[in-house]
């Protein structure tokens, strides 16, 4: 049976699932028909991706065919930091549900913790400012009222946060309405954020790692290359075990078919303790670094 683990909401998250990022058009399609095939029922979206059409498709292919029903799958999407002004949040999440062909979301996120100014000719890009996206002045509880509107609606049957971390995280609990069912973040072997999950399981608030695999840099690292080898699995099966079993849900990314499938491969294996501890014992190294992209440390 496929692992999951029960939401605040009530609803049930897939242990493992597919993640979406940076894959191109007329490439994700086809990874999405193979993920269903090979039994993947999680599949993590964002309008900022633009690839939501394509899976949107696929989806409806499968459905009309009776390879899944919609009740299958565990579909989640996000709203991007260009949208956060209440006029631009019910908007962009029903484009994301005409995109994906869906009457409703299992779980739609706020993407960042922060908010950037809408540019109109280009949504999903924010207007440049000394070098850097301009940052508009939303708060955070003002768009968590609007994903709480289209929950009470029935069309997102949990909400949540992405890359939020404690002292954000508890503002938004101190004011909301309904609490975030997930927070998904980084999180590796090499990016554990212990102090992160202890206070999301405090609060019930399920964690999702959207880069397991570390965005592929820590696969080569020789403690994990030898766990591979003593459980006679990939690196990437360790790495995601590993989160499985530390509570969180993973969302690997791949275009390769006998990858994917790999990736999906991980109920049948358990981690000892000793070599979860090894594991705990790598070196942390933050790997997605906004001040790459965004030109300014968003973590820090």
């Amino acid at each position: 049976m496929e692992p999951s683990v029960t939401l605040n909401s009530g609803h049930k998250i897939p242990m493992v699932g597919y993640g979406t990022y940076l894959s191109k058009p007329n490439e994700i399609g086809e990874c999405i028909r193979i993920a269903l095939k090979e039994g993947i029922r999680h599949f993590d979206c964002a309008e900022v991706y633009h690839n939501q059409k394509e899976i949107g498709q696929v989806f409806k292919e499968a459905f009309d065919s009776g390879l899944v029903k919609r009740s299958d799958l565990f579909i989640t999407s996000k709203l991007f930091a260009t949208c956060h002004s209440k006029e631009h949040v019910r908007k962009h999440f029903d484009i994301t549900l005409s995109d994906l062909q869906l009457d409703y979301l299992d779980l739609y996120l706020i993407h960042w913790p922060l908010a950037m100014e809408y540019n109109a000719a280009e949504p999903m890009k924010s207007p440049m400012e000394n070098g850097y996206p301009k940052l508009a002045k939303v708060p955070i509880i003002e768009t968590w009222r609007e994903l709480e509107k289209i929950h009470d609606a029935g069309l997102a049957r949990s909400i949540g946060v992405s890359n939020f971390n404690v002292s954000v995280l508890n503002d938004l609990l101190n004011s909301a309405r309904i609490p975030p069912s997930v927070n998904q973040c980084e999180l590796h072997p090499y990016w554990s954020q212990p102090g992160l999950r202890m206070f999301c399981e405090k609060n019930n608030i399920h964690m999702t790692a959207y880069s397991p695999l570390g965005k592929g840099s820590i696969m080569s690292d020789p403690v994990i290359v030898e766990l591979a080898k003593k459980y006679n699995r990939s690196t990437a099966n360790i790495l995601c075990r590993f989160g499985i079993q530390k509570g969180y849900s993973v969302i690997p990314k791949s275009t390769t078919h006998s990858r994917i499938k790999d990736n999906a491969n991980v109920k049948d294996f358990v981690i000892s303790d000793s070599d979860m501890a090894i594991l705990d014992a790598l070196p942390q190294k933050r790997i997605i670094q906004p001040m790459n992209f965004w030109g300014f440390p968003l973590f820090d």
